[in-house]
């Protein structure tokens, strides 16, 4: 039998670059971007951990983990360690060499010492940088049921975007029996061609088969340390007992899962939480999504005064965080964050704004993100002229204009007041 809280230890990898997240991602880790008017994206992964009952996490943390870090601290402090319940980041610490981790598998094996310490009798790896709500009890029992050393949580996706997974082949009694890692050409589903089964990047082993694998990854010369590229293939074909986990919901439909590893793949994912049925509940108290709570006002939305009028505002289909106020301005299908100033005859749509934004007077703001401590002049358009955006801001292939960390808008941006239209010769 397993004891989930006593006998359960979680490595959560959350140092890798996100260069596709790029802005985002050029003061901080993807881990910490934030997400959904309150939330970073670690949250997410880690509440599920705390949902299922699983209170022991280390945090492997490098890139740019200033940001992360101060939000484990800030955020995740809430269990207690007289129960022998934490979350710990655990950057590089060089303990076999002067070398940073050199891929997931490294990251872990350099970590070793946490199951000596522990004695876990199961081992839960994951990643800090996904979009879902899973009950790894659920998981646990399908590694118990199979006596597995390795299950791998996976979904089912259309075949088209296999080469961004791994994807595997199982028997019927749902072993896994081949591994390819972002392959072209990937194997399909037996009773549907149009589809693979995709590795999540949730793993469980026994710690005994952890300590095995990875201690022999670490002898390869040629390997990349990466466990979907190097020690998975290995442990399946050299005759571990590795067993596919499909994740579904409590009425057995497919789970939610989504990598928000582009700018439009975390765009798409923020707006679906303003639809009348979101795929991921952010609402549910029966699974809330842990974060640092600030210690903001409510929001405010009232009059503003334009042109010596009293503009009324107009909120429709959005969420505004906490301490955001906004006065006589229109905002449709977006996400505010705290603390965000809009002035009267703004209006903003399909958009993501950061917290501490400021934002002036008869600005208009179409399918954007805007990232922390921007301030929006009076009578900016971004997201109205390709060509300015595109001069001026990081816009995506499907035209989403991002303005990074502190933007600042330069004289000429102001001279003439373009503001987002064709500028003149």
């Amino acid at each position: 039998m397993i004891n989930i809280e006593k006998d359960v230890f979680a490595y959560l990898l959350a140092g890798g670059k996100g260069e596709r997240l790029y802005p985002l991602t050029k003061e901080r880790a993807k881990p910490a971007v934030p997400f959904g008017g309150k939330f970073r994206i670690i949250d997410f992964t880690l509440s599920n951990c705390v949902n299922s009952g699983i209170r022991r996490i280390a945090v492997a943390t490098q890139y740019k983990s200033a940001s992360l870090r101060r939000h484990l601290a800030l955020a995740w402090n809430f269990l207690n360690v007289r129960f022998n319940e934490y979350v710990v980041d655990v950057p590089p610490q060089q303990i076999f060499g002067e070398r940073w981790y050199l891929g997931t598998a490294d990251a872990v094996f350099q970590n070793l010492y946490f199951i000596e310490q522990e004695k876990p009798k199961l081992v839960l790896i994951l990643s800090g940088d996904h979009i879902y709500k899973m009950d790894y009890k659920d998981m646990i029992e399908t590694h118990l049921k199979n006596n597995a050393d390795l299950t791998i949580a996976t979904i089912v996706i259309e075949k088209e975007r296999a080469s961004a997974f791994g994807i595997m082949e199982v028997d019927e009694t749902g072993r896994i029996i081949n591994f390819k890692e972002k392959p072209k050409d990937p194997p399909t589903l037996k009773d549907d061609p149009s589809k693979c089964l995709a590795s999540m990047g949730v793993y469980i082993f026994n710690p005994n088969t952890l300590v095995e694998l990875l201690t022999h990854d670490a002898e390869v010369s040629t390997s990349s340390h990466d466990f979907g590229k190097d020690v998975i293939p290995y442990a399946i074909h050299h005759g571990y007992k590795v067993y596919s986990h499909q994740f579904r919901n409590k009425d057995g439909s497919l789970g939610y899962f989504q990598d928000v590893g582009t700018i439009d793949a975390y765009y798409c994912a923020n707006m679906d939480i303003l639809s009348p049925r979101p795929k991921i509940d952010i609402f549910d108290r029966s699974w809330p999504i842990y974060t640092h709570s600030r210690q903001y006002p409510p929001c405010k939305i009232t009059e503003g005064e334009l042109d010596g009028s009293l503009v009324e505002s107009k909120v429709e289909n959005s969420i505004i965080g906490e301490g955001s106020i906004i006065s006589g301005a229109q905002i449709r299908n977006s996400i505010i964050f705290y603390d965000v100033k809009v002035k009267a005859g703004s209006i903003i749509e399909d958009s993501i704004i950061f917290g501490e934004v400021k934002i002036g007077r008869n600005v208009k703001i179409r399918r954007a993100i805007i990232d922390k401590h921007v301030e929006v002049p009076d009578g900016m358009e971004i997201g109205y002229n390709p060509e300015f955006d595109k001069k001026y801001f990081y816009v995506t292939p499907t035209n989403i204009v991002v303005l990074e960390r502190g933007y600042k808008f330069t004289k000429k941006q102001l001279e003439g007041i373009n503001y987002g239209k064709p500028e003149q010769t």
